[in-house]
């Protein structure tokens, strides 16, 4: 279904107000399965207004408007409808009943025949009440379109829409359900090389991929009258997608991590440490204490870090962590010795099942004759210990630092999905 949304008000094309119904309703139609193709605002004007229904009508099989439904003179969305459809405006007895209680209750305040406007309701329409306000809603069939008329103020509009609307639509429309994949160590440009018949030939269920710092997501779409029905879709995709071979010959589930708009690779893996009863600890150079403060953010952490290292300088690395100051020395800040002595020092320092450590060069500059952008880090476990060296150029400091900080986190991932083995 095609739905276009009128947000009628001459307050909105004036700047005096932001148009935010427009994006409520487009969210929830989405939840509903009901595609919004078209969004207009138009002032209080009924010949502007009846050119944009009259338009909205032909290429759209629902059309919503919002605003207009209030006692005043300029107020004149239902009755400009009404004149579209060419039917007759009668008062709606539970909404009037509604107006005269208000003004009863309210002796010092003057009841005018123009309040009760907002009780009128187009002929044929099925009302919508008011919780919060006084203008009753309505909705009707006519002429092979469905026509909503909302009240304007988000305080009433939203909620008429999800205690009066949603469930009248709910009987007729399937809903939309919608499954978030996220990958880690392939770019968007990759993902959507390896995924480009499927992109071309999608129908439902839909898919779309969205780059963020370092990952990337990839969101399945689907219409289903119930989340089980959806599942059987989502679920069929999902094990095509994830069978695709990218270009390194690896299938897309070697980069799969995880599911859902709140999830993060941080996340799983702070999980991961929790369920395995696992420790960590760590020692960083160029992150400055990032990865820690980043695993800190989760509730419960306590349980599987107990403190780490921050170490900048090659003195400090050296003296925190016990290392050989000579040997860092020949070796350098920016190599795979420093790293992997960084991470076998910080193990041994705080006797945690699992340390990493970050080493390099976040930029501008280059650092021991290593471009911005080189990153070393170092995985320690009881099964012995890895350094795995990155190069991400043409990034900004911060991004170099939170791109080395997600790797970090995969690399440990890795290594606890292999039961601590390196990998």
């Amino acid at each position: 279904m095609k739905a276009e949304i009128i947000a009628v008000g001459t307050e909105i094309l004036t700047g005096q107000i932001v148009n935010t119904n427009a994006q409520f309703l487009s969210e929830k139609f989405a939840e509903l399965g009901i595609d919004v193709y078209f969004q207009t605002a138009v002032g209080d004007n009924e010949e502007r207004l009846l050119s944009v229904i009259d338009l909205a009508s032909q290429r759209s099989d629902m059309v919503v408007l919002c605003g207009g439904l209030g006692p005043t003179e300029d107020d004149l969305t239902k009755q400009t409808l009404a004149k579209f459809l060419k039917r007759d405006l009668i008062f709606d007895e539970t909404a009037k009943q509604k107006i005269n209680t208000f003004f009863a209750a309210r002796p010092a305040v003057l009841q005018t025949s123009n309040n009760e406007r907002q009780a009128q309701i187009i002929e044929g329409s099925y009302p919508l009440q008011n919780r919060t306000g006084l203008a009753v809603g309505g909705m009707l069939e006519a002429e092979a379109a469905t026509y909503i008329v909302l009240p304007g103020p988000p305080s009433e509009l939203k909620p008429m829409v999800q205690e009066q609307l949603i469930p009248l639509l709910n009987k007729d429309h399937q809903q939309l359900f919608s499954r978030v994949l996220r990958f880690f160590g392939i770019g968007e440009s990759q993902l959507v090389t390896v995924l480009d018949d499927f992109i071309k030939n999608q129908t439902d269920p839909t898919l779309a991929p969205y780059a963020k710092t370092g990952e990337v997501t990839l969101r399945l779409s689907t219409k289903a009258k119930t989340q089980s029905e959806a599942d059987q879709k989502l679920e069929a995709l999902e094990s095509q997608l994830l069978k695709a071979t990218s270009l390194e010959n690896r299938s897309l589930s070697s980069y799969f991590y995880g599911y859902g708009d709140d999830n993060s690779l941080p996340k799983v893996v702070f999980e991961l440490l929790r369920s395995k009863g696992k420790t960590i600890t760590a020692a960083e150079s160029l992150t400055a204490g990032l990865f820690q403060s980043t695993l800190a953010e989760f509730s419960g952490v306590s349980s599987v870090f107990n403190g780490g290292f921050i170490t900048y300088s090659i003195e400090e690395k050296a003296r925190m962590l016990d290392l050989s100051l000579s040997e860092l020395r020949t070796h350098g800040v920016v190599s795979a010795f420093t790293a992997e002595q960084m991470a076998q020092g910080a193990r041994r320092q705080t006797g945690a099942d699992i340390a990493v450590s970050l080493t390099g060069v976040a930029g501008p500059d280059s650092l021991e004759g290593h471009p911005a952008g080189t990153v070393f880090i170092g995985l320690s476990t009881q099964q012995g210990i890895i350094s795995r060296q990155l190069k991400i150029s043409g990034r900004s400091r911060s991004d170099v630092r939170e791109i080395a900080v997600l790797h970090a986190f995969n690399l440990v991932r890795n290594a606890l999905l292999n039961d601590g083995n390196l990998v």
